[in-house]
């Protein structure tokens, strides 16, 4: 069988699941079951307990984690709305409101039956792979294949 190349692969601005920092990725899983922990033991008590994992949200975080000021990292914000959009389903960029309306609601009396729960509040990132990016995937593997297009 004859070799074939398949076409460029669009770029990814983000894998799912993937961080820097693997401090920073056990961090947040530690969070995620200690949220499960402290929930199975405070809801026998009717106190609920949950947490937010946040995607791609556009602060200074990503300045500050680069090395930049403060003030380096705040001025950059804008910059970072338009570079996080294209990163996940949702196409714009998280913001620090969409965290806080995440907070309200699992506080508020909408959520009372909610406990022991990780919300992940991130236009669809870690969901997988962009339908569009699956469809490009399937169409190569045909190609690479010697099949014909669909």
């Amino acid at each position: 069988m004859r070799s074939r190349s398949l076409p460029e692969r669009p770029k990814r601005k983000a894998r799912p699941g993937f961080s820097s920092s693997i401090v920073y990725g056990a961090a947040k899983a530690a969070v995620i079951h200690l949220t499960l922990t402290v929930a199975m033991e405070l809801g026998e008590h009717n106190i609920r307990v949950n947490c937010i994992c946040p995607g791609a949200i556009a602060t200074p975080i990503f300045g500050k984690g680069l090395g930049m000021s403060a003030e380096q990292a705040e001025a950059i914000v804008p910059q970072m709305k338009g570079i996080l959009e294209n990163v996940q389903p949702i196409k714009r960029s998280g913001l620090p409101e969409d965290i806080a309306h995440a907070a309200l609601w699992l506080a508020s009396d909408d959520a009372t039956f909610v406990n022991g729960h990780a919300l992940v509040v991130d236009g669809g990132l870690t969901g997988g792979r962009s339908w569009s990016e699956s469809q490009f995937r399937r169409a190569a593997l045909r190609q690479a294949l010697g099949l014909p297009e669909e």
